[in-house]
């Protein structure tokens, strides 16, 4: 027993951002891209199967919750008598599609587990004041596979709220690593359908600069430059990704946004390999 506790305690932790650009289509409403939600399920599983590291999935919700959270007007709290019709929708799209990448998990092997933020987390004016963490720490006590996702949160000031997966992870990287080495987070790797962070829209624009780094030192100087989200995005854009992601470099955990859409590219970072595409870093 004491053999098997040592070896989680030595176990790293990787956290996953499956960004809702690339496993949905943003611009049509409730669509899903099971082709790449396939792939990217069997380069998790392949990762696990060569290297031992513990994994949390996050997932945006991309076509589904935005959509309805757009119409309610969710982000903004419960404005009028249909805001609460709209958290019902918001969460019931939301979970719809991550019942579809736990599915997928599952089909490869992985033992996932959804993780509700509409039923473990209380927020306060917008940002996560508290979640409960005991099934996750144990859920990674057993080699499982969490996997929590963009959703609407109840809100002790504005009623409820949109808690974007970056906030989530952003949440779990601190919480965890405040817990000890038990369950230190080492890196967070996010997924989009563009190579890294531009200082523009590359699918628009061949002249806009690829960002190798990102540091609190250079963010000031480029954060004019990131391009929001293509289509419906209620939940801030790039600029918004990447603060989040300088607030636990402060904590040493690095972060690198890659092109999931491009295949292996998930799986060699998993693995270990850096400088696929953009890193996020202290210095």
């Amino acid at each position: 027993m004491l053999r098997n506790n040592r070896s989680i305690l030595l176990d790293e932790l990787i956290l996953v951002k499956l960004g809702g650009s690339v496993i949905t289509n943003k611009n049509v409403a409730f669509s899903e891209d099971l082709p790449t939600i396939k792939r990217l399920a069997k380069e998790i599983h392949e990762a696990r199967q060569e290297k031992k590291f513990k994994l949390i999935v996050g997932h945006g919700g991309g076509s589904y919750p935005h959509t309805p959270a757009k119409e309610f007007r969710t982000n903004e709290g419960v404005v009028d008598k249909k805001s609460y019709e709209g958290i019902t929708k918001v969460q019931d799209a939301a979970s719809r599609l991550n019942r579809i990448i736990v599915g997928e998990l599952i089909k490869t092997g992985e033992n996932a587990v959804s993780i509700h933020l509409s039923s473990c987390g209380i927020a306060e004016n917008g940002e996560i004041k508290e979640m409960f963490l005991e099934p996750i720490k144990k859920l990674l006590d057993f080699n499982m596979v969490p996997v929590p996702y963009g959703d609407v949160c109840l809100d002790l000031k504005k009623g409820c709220t949109i808690l974007s997966t970056e906030q989530i992870l952003n949440y779990l990287g601190k919480s965890l690593n405040n817990l000890g080495k038990q369950y230190r987070v080492s890196r967070i790797i996010i997924c989009t359908d563009v190579n890294g962070v531009f200082t523009g829209d590359p699918k628009k624009n061949k002249n806009v600069k690829f960002i190798p780094k990102i540091t609190p030192k250079n963010f000031e100087e480029i954060k004019q430059h990131l391009i929001g989200s293509l289509g419906i995005d209620v939940t801030g854009g790039m600029a918004h990704k990447v603060r989040r992601m300088l607030e636990l470099a402060e904590l040493d955990i690095e972060s690198e946004v890659i092109d999931a859409k491009k295949p292996g590219l998930l799986k060699r970072a998993l693995i270990g390999e850096r400088g696929i595409g953009t890193v996020i870093t202290k210095d």
